[in-house]
């Protein structure tokens, strides 16, 4: 049986966004935290570019804690994942892309993952970011900590990438799993397109109408054909009388 963990089980946590003084710490963490190499002008981007969501978690001065994201839009969107959203949203559309999601060792299990991820979902679904229709990210398939996060967090698998990652001169397979939200969705099948239906249906309530309608005209028929079963029970009866 599993335990549910806190959402931070740290009173002393704190968050702020990052700055540039944090880029020699920042790179420290994740090159402890992430088997991906990641270039130098990467980490100066996300403490510095403000396109960048960049949210740490700070225990005693100490970061321990990390989220990157970027809102792009639906045209700025690489090849492999300009199926995340349905076409009918349009391409002013944005979704919210996860780059880095980590904690420290020794601090994992304690909420803090989900207190940045919450933090991020939180900002996105604000009023003012209500264009914003789905939350992505990249992730190895062999990262089975990971994977058990997200699909407990409600993101779904949206496609498999294989040999989607080069790590260490070698590919690696990885899965695209998304969240979607501020009434988001994936292109649509035959199945969703028959639930879709069935539910207008439902809403406008056409049975009813119809025995309804149904009703009205038998209300309206039932004095002739009444008129006409007497007449011609009358008949049958005075002539075999």
């Amino acid at each position: 049986m599993t335990t549910s963990v806190p959402l931070c089980s740290l009173p002393n946590l704190q968050l702020r966004f990052l700055c540039p003084s944090d880029l020699i710490e920042v790179r420290s963490l994740c090159q402890d935290w992430f088997p991906i190499d990641y270039p130098y002008a990467w980490y100066k981007d996300i403490t510095s570019n403000p396109r960048f969501y960049s949210l740490a978690a700070v225990l005693d001065g100490i970061i321990i804690g990390l989220i990157i994201a970027e809102i792009k839009t639906y045209v700025k969107l690489n090849r492999e994942d300009q199926d995340i959203l349905s076409p009918s949203f349009g391409k002013s559309t944005c979704v919210g892309y996860i780059l880095s999601l980590g904690v420290s060792e020794k601090h994992r299990r304690n909420g803090i993952a989900s207190l940045l991820l919450d933090n991020l979902i939180s900002h996105l679904t604000v009023s003012e970011n209500s264009d914003c229709k789905a939350i992505f990210l990249h992730v190895l398939t062999t990262n089975s900590a990971a994977i058990h996060f997200y699909e407990h967090r409600r993101f779904r698998l949206h496609s498999f990438l294989p040999y989607y990652y080069s790590i260490k001169g070698r590919c690696k397979d990885g899965f695209t799993y998304v969240l979607y939200i501020n009434g988001g969705h994936p292109p649509w099948g035959v199945y969703d397109y028959v639930k879709h239906c069935c539910g207008l249906v439902y809403k406008l309530d056409i049975f009813s109408w119809l025995y309804g309608r149904i009703r009205a005209a038998v209300h309206w028929l039932w004095p002739g054909v009444r008129r006409i079963v007497i007449e011609n029970t009358t008949a049958f009866i005075t002539q075999y009388s």
